[in-house]
């Protein structure tokens, strides 16, 4: 799922949901896919071609509390971010 805000797409991916998160580095479009559940993440992965040993792992801070979280994500460009952007639910 994408969100407008990246604080309530951090809050959806730390209560163990998936949350996709845009952005552009060298010009090049990309994306994040977040979770705290790396079960999630796999799932996820398997679905979009992704080899597991790409999954990352990187402790994010809770907005509601500021509490740093297990989390994991993979990085998205090309074809892979193409696959998961048609597989994305709506913007909220």
């Amino acid at each position: 799922m994408e969100f407008s805000s990246r604080r309530e797409g951090m809050i959806h991916a730390l209560r163990g949901g998936l949350w996709l998160h845009r952005f552009v580095s060298s010009g090049e479009p990309m994306a994040h896919l977040v979770s705290s559940s790396q079960e999630v993440l796999l799932t996820a992965g398997d679905r979009l071609g992704m080899r597991r040993e790409w999954l990352q792992y990187k402790p994010l801070k809770f907005p509601l509390s500021g509490e740093r979280m297990e989390a994991w994500h993979w990085d998205l460009r090309g074809t892979y971010l193409q696959r998961a952007l048609a597989l994305a639910g709506p913007r909220r």
